[in-house]
């Protein structure tokens, strides 16, 4: 899901990179392909706090080299000598859904604890001594892993090895900066939810949607439950999860893949793998019938429509499901082009903005989200009656070999186009690792979108997109009065 502040103008689905699926920006995106979804970009923005990101180039053609140390820890090496840098990313397959019951945030909790100190590095000392070396450090989580990231000069990677190694086996959990993280945490849930109304529609329609995953549960988590979050819950989920066995390790940059096997041996290899908290599997009860929220806040600043549907995801897809369902977004609402912009935006001028996405990168269920904000004097009614407008039209017509082809082009060319960053390689190659995808499947999506035939996506446009596996979300400023065109809510 994704139009919170996360999306300020149009709607780009969560997930990753580099060719697998769209994601979401905070300043206005492109529709196409963004490199890095929101936790990622934020990652290299705000959460490291050491530097800049440098989205260095690497071949989209390297070698890519994959070996398993002993104790289970996963590692992928992409190496690229046109830059003096490299991006080692370590990816646990840990996330929000794995959360206990009654302690909503705690993965995404632990992630800033990552950062707090260990037994031999206490307080800031890993940040000072990543800073010290030329490099940047940061970190995130999403429902289904979390992920560290740095960025040095090669002579560093050997450095960062010990240093993730370290984190990995001996953080201090300190109840003086547990409290002090509690703090911060709350108050980012303050500033970028409670405060944005996007961010509470966004997070109330994952509730309504998923009606028993925990996808419906925000990453952050609840108030009331980050509250109750507190020393031993936090180790018992780090014994269970932040293990070598529950890791990949992904190197991209200026290095050899037998430097970092050597380095990884000296570093991860004497770790001792860790018994695991099995993942729990979810099966999701159908959805019988179709939901419709309106949320009045004083934090709006115009109105907003928004539709989400609960659809396949990539590692759950048959082949070509998943691309067929990237490829009606880009139609539907991928770019100024799409169908939605073309005819609400620029023919009819009923809204100011308006998109569409596929957001596929996940272990169980993916979503397709339409995003649309009316013109002044345009009701939210009549706006959503052009959406499924658009939808009927889509559902009845055979999609163009023009209209294909030019959807085809435009994901793929943004795909390259964001290949050429070191960070996104890194990136897509652990995100795919971590919800149970392939090399493989990131090095051939776009041979995989180019396959995609026309009958696919006019079958996943007739398949997928059902009312009874949707939420709809009104959105007004609490300020207006009923909602104009005849209804007051939706």
């Amino acid at each position: 899901m994704a139009f919170s502040k996360r999306v300020a103008h149009a709607l780009i689905c969560f997930g990753v990179v580099c060719g697998l699926a769209h994601a979401q920006s905070t300043a206005k995106p492109s529709r196409s392909m963004p490199a890095l979804s929101e936790p990622q970009r934020a990652a290299a923005r705000a959460d490291g706090k050491l530097g800049t990101l440098k989205e260095s180039t690497t071949s989209a053609l390297s070698a890519i080299y994959q070996f398993v140390l002993q104790n289970g820890l996963q590692v992928v090496v992409v190496p690229d000598h046109n830059t003096p840098l490299v991006t080692e990313m370590l990816w646990y397959r840990v996330g929000g859904v794995d959360d206990p019951p009654g302690y909503s945030g705690l993965a995404y909790f632990l992630e800033k604890m990552m950062f707090r100190g260990t037994k031999a590095l206490r307080g800031n000392g890993f940040a000072r001594t990543i800073a010290r070396n030329g490099g940047i450090a940061g970190g995130f989580a999403t429902h289904d892993y979390t992920a560290f990231y740095e960025q040095v000069p090669p002579g560093r990677l050997k450095l960062v090895m010990g240093l993730e190694a370290d984190r990995m086996s001996d953080l201090e959990l300190r109840d003086a900066s547990i409290r002090r993280e509690r703090r911060l945490v709350l108050q980012v849930r303050r500033n970028d939810v409670d405060h944005d109304a996007q961010a509470l529609l966004e997070e109330q329609m994952d509730a309504a949607l998923y009606l028993s995953h925990p996808y419906g549960i925000p990453v952050i988590g609840w108030s009331a439950e980050i509250r109750h979050i507190d020393r031993p819950t936090l180790a018992a989920f780090y014994a269970h999860h932040y293990a070598p066995n529950n890791a990949i390790l992904v190197v991209a940059g200026d290095v050899t893949a037998d430097t970092v096997r050597t380095d990884a041996e000296a570093s991860f290899g004497k770790l001792a793998a860790r018994e695991l908290r099995p993942r729990a599997e979810y099966a999701e009860p159908p959805r019988l019938g179709p939901t419709r929220l309106l949320i009045r806040s004083r934090y709006a600043r115009h109105p907003v429509f928004a539709r989400e549907y609960r659809v396949v995801s990539y590692p759950d897809a048959r082949p070509g499901q998943a691309e067929a369902l990237a490829i009606l977004a880009q139609i539907l609402g991928g770019d100024d082009g799409g169908a939605l912009y073309r005819d609400l935006v620029t023919r009819w001028r009923l809204a100011e903005d308006a998109a569409a996405s596929y957001d596929g990168m996940h272990r169980d269920a993916g979503s397709f989200s339409i995003y649309a904000v009316p013109r002044p004097g345009v009701s939210l009614s009549r706006l959503e009656r052009a959406v499924d407008a658009e939808i009927a039209r889509l559902r009845r017509a055979p999609v163009s070999p023009r209209t294909l082809a030019r959807a085809k082009s435009a994901i793929v060319a943004e795909a390259a186009a964001r290949r050429a960053s070191q960070f996104a390689q890194a990136n897509a190659y652990g995100q795919a690792l971590a919800i149970g995808l392939t090399v493989q499947d990131v090095r051939n999506w776009s041979a995989r979108i180019q396959a995609v035939p026309a009958r696919e996506v006019e079958r996943a446009a007739a398949a997928e997109l059902k009312p009874a596996q949707s939420v709809t979300g009104y959105l007004l400023p609490a300020r207006t009065g009923p909602e104009p065109g005849g209804r007051s809510a939706p």
